[in-house]
């Protein structure tokens, strides 16, 4: 069976994750990069390998020809520059699935508006329970806007593809931060305790059961009845008695939804896989001129 033809023309970090989910999921994803190329390329290069390993590159002059065969198009200009340039939703074949990565929507008063993820998050009500700190993960371009396209795209191709797709990173991020306000106020059963060594582990023992048999571990089975109200001190204190090896050693095989706030090393060395180098700025060009007959 034939891959999918993935044409990629967005930068940074939206458009860069949905392509990898895609290729990841067996499309074959051609980046088309203007001069000088994806500023994540010297900015954050090991992000930008990440995320683009296995993916091709080609130069900008192919743009056009590849859109001609494209299956999906992604694309996270800003509302109607696409079209300034000439590989707008008319250059794609009417058969093809093209997603428009954007942050704020395709109308409206804040279409033109310049924005990254955080100001994104910021405009959608995210980030009000814990600035000013930074969230430590991009919500906006990660979760509403990458996986929101990917999800479109992928119901597209299920109904027949040759559909036009708009995603408002703004809009989607707001959709998550509605859902679910509850689990950021701070209940006893759902938070997170400094352990004896200065480590942190995270609490979310959301279901009785979990929460009694916590409580009983730690010596504090009075607790159990005060689930869904504030800490009052008194499980900070248990916690702060032993390290977190020592704690994730008492836990190991029990259900009580305790697990560490793991370092960015730590979590690579137990959940990463290998991954490639991504391809150098226009390495398949020639392959693919070759391939168009050009």
């Amino acid at each position: 069976m034939q891959r999918l033809l993935v044409v990629d023309l967005t930068r940074y970090l939206p458009g860069a994750f949905a392509g990898a989910e895609l290729h990841r999921l067996g499309a074959r994803v051609v980046r088309v990069e203007r001069p000088g190329g994806d500023p994540m390329r010297t900015t954050a290069p090991e992000w930008h390998d990440a995320l683009n390993a296995g993916k091709e590159s080609v130069d900008w002059d192919l743009a056009r020809p590849l859109l001609a065969r494209a299956d999906v198009v992604l694309e996270s200009f800003r509302p109607g520059v696409a079209d300034e340039l000439g590989v707008g939703p008319d250059a794609a074949p009417a058969s093809a699935v093209y997603c428009s990565i954007t942050g704020f929507g395709a109308d409206g008063p804040h279409a033109a508006r310049a924005g990254h993820d955080l100001n994104y998050a910021g405009w959608a009500g995210i980030l009000e329970p814990t600035a000013p700190a930074l969230p430590p993960v991009q919500v906006a371009d990660l979760a509403a806007g990458a996986l929101g396209a990917v999800t479109e795209i992928l119901a597209a191709l299920l109904r027949g593809g040759g559909a036009r797709i708009t995603i408002s990173m703004t809009h989607n991020a707001h959709r998550l931060a509605s859902r679910a306000p509850a689990l950021t106020r701070g209940f006893a059963c759902y938070s997170i305790y400094e352990t004896a060594d200065g480590r942190l582990l995270t609490v979310a023992a959301l279901e009785p059961k979990f929460f009694a048999r916590l409580c009983e571990m730690i010596g504090h089975p009075e607790l159990t009845s005060r689930q869904f109200e504030h800490d009052d001190g008194t499980l900070a204190a248990a916690f702060a008695e032993r390290t977190l090896d020592e704690w994730l050693a008492l836990f190991d095989g029990e259900d009580v939804c305790v697990g560490p706030v793991a370092t960015y090393e730590e979590a690579e060395a137990e959940f990463g896989g290998a991954r490639g180098p991504a391809p150098k700025l226009g390495e398949h060009s020639a392959a693919w001129r070759a391939e168009l007959g050009l």
